[in-house]
């Protein structure tokens, strides 16, 4: 704070008075007192009233979703081992939004957890610097393809797609299409895209067609952007989607317009979901292990409150289901 201070030509007081939102300040000093703590990267501890030396017992879990039960999922993994921690869980929810994601992680490190589960490895500057920062465990879940801040426990999703192009290619598909949803948000589908993409180039086919909406991934959208990409590329024989909820809905598009699968059209999807699996033709997807990314998470906590050195990777690896729709 006092850092602060002295950066925006003001007193710890007045930095104090900004940030509690509180009292009397002109929006000149509002404005040079929130810069400053952008630069710093500095956090408002709420706690700071308890003894130095207190511990919140709270760990903030921050996903993009709790609609998508691929992430409830890996919410149940976490809590299948939390109450061997002695920690509580305090969860906040991003929509995919980077932004959201970093005023969720200055809030949570404001009241001073033990570590913060987060979803991914991309993050904003200011985020990135604060959980640089921290004096605590970051986990970051799902992916591996970077490096990580502290910790991280998932897969290499630019590996999944690149695996996804060996399989359907050895099945003989050759104009392949693609139907995601926000890529912009959605930056592990983005990557998985890019491994497919690099896969098709290695073995000289050109780049899959594609349709990617910019709304949240379902099985509506799967059912109206697979009509678009098929009106607009007649040609293609298989379509990847951007996880298995999308595939569904190219499923359900393909029985209601009288379309063979695998016949006619091959359908791929990503999650290994329950549901997926469930349909009279499976859908033919990778498995990724998600509640055991939770899980881990959790361990990990419990084996060191401190960091190491050295960032931490645990690859929880993925499994291609064959399926009966490619």
């Amino acid at each position: 704070m006092n850092q602060v201070a002295k950066m925006a030509g003001v007193s710890e007081m007045t930095v104090s008075r900004v940030l509690r939102n509180v009292g009397s300040a002109s929006p000149a000093t509002r404005a040079r007192v929130e810069t400053a703590v952008r630069q710093t990267g500095y956090v408002h501890n709420r706690l700071a009233g308890s003894l130095a030396t207190a511990r919140s017992g709270l760990v903030g879990v921050i996903l993009p979703s709790m609609a998508n039960s691929v992430f409830s999922e890996v919410m149940g993994g976490i809590n299948s081992t939390l109450a061997r921690s002695g920690l509580q869980a305090v969860v906040g929810v991003t929509d995919y939004d980077q932004t959201t994601e970093e005023a969720l992680v200055r809030s949570m490190l404001s009241w001073k957890p033990e570590a913060l589960i987060v979803t991914g490895l991309e993050h904003t500057n200011e985020a990135r610097r604060m959980l640089d920062a921290a004096a605590i465990r970051v986990i970051e879940m799902m992916d591996i393809d970077h490096p990580p801040i502290d910790i991280a426990i998932g897969l290499s999703h630019r590996a999944a797609g690149s695996e996804t192009g060996r399989y359907l290619f050895e099945r003989g598909y050759r104009r392949f299409g693609y139907v995601g949803d926000d890529l912009r948000k959605d930056t592990r589908a983005r990557s998985r895209r890019e491994g497919l993409t690099e896969f098709l180039r290695a073995v000289g086919l050109p780049p899959a067609v594609e349709i990617a909406e910019a709304e949240p991934s379902s099985l509506h959208l799967g059912k109206r952007a697979l009509a678009r990409l098929l009106a607009r590329h007649p040609e293609v024989d298989v379509v990847v989607f951007s996880n298995d909820d999308m595939a569904a809905g190219g499923l359900f598009y393909c029985m209601e317009h009288s379309i063979d699968v695998p016949g006619q059209l091959g359908l791929f999807g990503f999650n290994g979901l329950e549901i997926g699996q469930a349909f009279p033709k499976p859908l033919s997807t990778i498995r990724t292990n998600r509640q055991k990314m939770g899980a881990l998470a959790m361990e990990q906590l419990m084996i060191s409150a401190a960091r190491p050195n050295e960032p931490t990777v645990i690859d929880t690896g993925f499994e291609l289901v064959p399926g009966a729709t490619a």
